[in-house]
């Protein structure tokens, strides 16, 4: 979703028709990313908090089937090649994307409607259409993802053999705020808090643009369905990797499934014996 940066402290000088105008122009541009959601509800414009007090909808968290890159054991998280054709899934991936689509009909997840929000990573997209091919859903109701899904950037691990990340699982284990060695070819080296902003940006996002509906998430990784898992229930963050997502794998985040208890924020971030953390 684009932002809108603060005003420019040097066009203050401007006549307010102009701001008027200036805003108009933003609010144009910014259209066509909200072409399929609702009008926010007044009670709907809250700051969106991990872990919630409740969820307005029920959703569904899909891992985006085995990739090509991932078929030959490489890891690759740079955003330049999240559409490419070796970014889609491999023939096996294809198959898992297949098993989550009948898994979802099979529970009946669209069957009252549902949207599906997919990473524009390939393979997420690729899984997205599989998903409503099978469920019958228009593809109106895909609403491709440009930036909070991007598969978690691992810096130097990029082109490392994928038994590599639990190298980074391990940091995490300590501080969710340990970041992957960088690497110079643009891809991102991201902490588990760095996912935790990002997934927490599309959550506040979706509450506040449905009520009452199912959403389909589709990641191209584990680490983003994983941390927001973690997030929804109040799960210590540096655990998230406790609840690894399959390829092709489907888990159901019901409203119900929200615990009454919530550990506080100090317990949730903050390790006292590292690295020895529990």
């Amino acid at each position: 979703m684009p932002t809108v940066s603060s005003p420019n402290p040097h066009h203050t000088f401007l006549h307010p028709i102009h701001h008027r105008r200036r805003a108009l122009l933003l609010l144009t541009l910014a259209a066509p990313f909200v072409l399929h959601r609702r009008p926010l509800s007044a009670g709907a414009r809250g700051l969106f908090r991990m872990p919630p007090a409740r969820l307005a909808n029920r959703y569904f968290l899909v891992r985006a089937g085995e990739s090509e890159y991932e078929s030959a054991g490489v890891v690759r998280t740079n955003p330049v090649a999240k559409t490419a054709v070796d970014s889609g899934l491999s023939p096996e991936g294809a198959r898992q994307a297949a098993r989550a689509a009948l898994e979802l009909k099979k529970i009946g997840a669209c069957d009252d409607s549902c949207w599906i929000w997919p990473s524009i990573t390939q393979r997420s997209y690729q899984a997205a259409e599989i998903i409503a091919s099978v469920n019958g859903v228009d593809r109106s109701h895909i609403v491709p993802e440009y930036s909070f899904l991007d598969a978690r950037g691992l810096g130097a691990f990029e082109g490392r053999s994928l038994g590599s990340i639990a190298e980074v699982y391990e940091s995490d284990s300590i501080s969710p705020n340990i970041k992957p060695p960088p690497i110079d070819d643009g891809t991102p080296n991201e902490s588990v808090e760095d996912v935790f902003v990002r997934v927490t940006q599309l959550m506040s996002i979706l509450e506040t643009q449905y009520s009452g509906d199912t959403v389909i998430i589709v990641s191209p990784d584990s680490d983003n369905l994983t941390v927001l898992q973690a997030g929804l229930v109040g799960l210590d963050l540096r655990r998230h990797s406790d609840l690894l997502f399959g390829p092709g794998e489907v888990r159901l985040v019901d409203p119900d499934s929200i615990p009454d208890y919530k550990q506080p924020a100090s317990a949730v971030y903050k390790c006292t014996n590292p690295p020895s953390c529990k």
